[in-house]
């Protein structure tokens, strides 16, 4: 995905909001956790100079993730509740970032155990350069049906708080 983690990240913490209303922090959580993966990317450009794909460090392994989120959330449940809520909701938008990854890119998900690599759909490289690539494969759509999505609860939002301004 290009430029779809973000916009699913709004629409998970819209939602997170939605059913915990007085939970801390859960947009910036969720907003966080759906890049979290692609902070590798400066490592990538600017360490490894682009010699191995990014989807292969530590930052896009699931089962990284997994642990972390398994040793995180009970610890953060006993120890500051408040923040339980926003904690969940980051590791959930993580997942969000590798399943999407997975529809059309490499994604090891058994890392380091299994070094397979899983993607729904392969596009194959049409146009010289990547982006046209991507961008004009048909699961561009899904990205841009999730941007829209995103667009729709912002929108949502904003008529939500002019309504409140309006009547008080």
């Amino acid at each position: 995905m290009l430029i779809a983690h973000l916009p699913a990240g709004y629409v998970i913490g819209s939602l997170a909001r939605r059913m915990a209303p007085t939970a801390r922090s859960v947009m910036l959580a969720a907003l966080a956790g759906s890049v979290a993966p692609d902070f590798d990317i400066a490592w990538f450009w600017f360490v490894d100079n682009g010699g191995v794909h990014h989807r292969t460090y530590p930052t896009h392994w699931p089962l990284l993730w997994a642990a972390l989120a398994a040793f995180l959330i009970p610890l953060v449940t006993l120890a500051a509740r408040r923040w339980k809520v926003a904690v969940a909701v980051f590791f959930l938008a993580v997942l969000s970032h590798m399943i999407l990854d997975s529809v059309a890119a490499p994604m090891h998900w058994l890392m380091p155990f299994d070094d397979r690599a899983v993607e729904l759909v392969r596009i194959p490289a049409t146009y010289s350069y990547w982006i046209l690539s991507f961008m004009l494969h048909w699961t561009f759509a899904l990205e841009t049906g999730i941007c829209a999505v995103a667009a729709w609860f912002v929108r949502k939002r904003r008529e939500q708080r002019n309504f409140a301004r309006n009547f008080t």
